[in-house]
């Protein structure tokens, strides 16, 4: 059954819309049912599926964490709620509620400070950098996609200092995929590099996402 939506006084055609859009949406009726915080727990859980990122007792790092999904997944999967063996740590800028098993750090990824703030509250390397960060879209294409790529390059050079040999990275981009110059760099120090657009990304969405496996620290010569 379609919802359909009464425009009432006051409320923006694109309320209505967002609204409309949620309301027959079969992901967010999901997360709902299942107690996620947002419907991109399912994109998680699917790129998860595909690529096999999550693994029981492994150390996450959650980059653009609110309102707290895709940690909502990495807790369950790798053990860490009631003192199992694995790690999740999330960051945002957003206040987030807090979750069981995992550390959640509010601040802006990009401050100067926050990304060794996250390395303090991790127990060893991790094995996973995902980062679903995105900036305030302007509406002009190209200045959106060089926003979120300058945040797909700095959570890269994060995931270069802090994951595991073998360990994983995910990130956020636009349509038109990475940038060449990026691109390189990640196959130069991960065995394999894809782009996907999981099932839960609504097809009107240019996002997709970039994931790398098979870390490759660089060693002295």
């Amino acid at each position: 059954m379609h919802t359909r939506v009464k425009t009432a006084k006051g409320r923006k055609t694109s309320s209505k819309l967002w609204l409309q859009r949620q309301l027959n949406d079969p992901y967010v009726a999901e997360a709902q049912a299942r107690g996620f915080r947002s419907r991109a727990a399912f994109k998680l859980i699917e790129l998860d599926e595909m690529f096999g990122l999550l693994k029981p007792g492994g150390r996450i790092v959650d980059l653009g964490a609110a309102p707290g999904g895709w940690a909502q997944v990495a807790v369950d999967i790798v053990g860490s709620k009631d003192g199992g063996p694995g790690q999740v740590v999330g960051l945002d800028l957003q206040e987030m509620d807090s979750l069981p098993g995992a550390t959640l750090i509010i601040q802006d990824f990009m401050d100067d400070d926050a990304p060794d703030r996250i390395k303090a509250a991790l127990d060893g390397p991790a094995d996973l950098v995902m980062s679903d960060m995105a900036a305030h879209a302007t509406g002009h294409r190209q200045t959106d996609h060089m926003r979120i790529m300058m945040l797909c390059e700095a959570a890269f050079d994060f995931a270069c200092e802090v994951l595991a040999p073998g360990g994983a990275f995910v990130a956020k981009v636009l349509k038109g995929g990475t940038e060449n110059e990026l691109l390189a760099l990640m196959k130069r120090r991960f065995t394999t590099v894809k782009h996907a657009k999981p099932p839960a990304s609504r097809a009107d969405s240019a996002e997709s996402y970039v994931v790398a496996t098979g870390f490759r620290p660089e060693t002295d010569t």
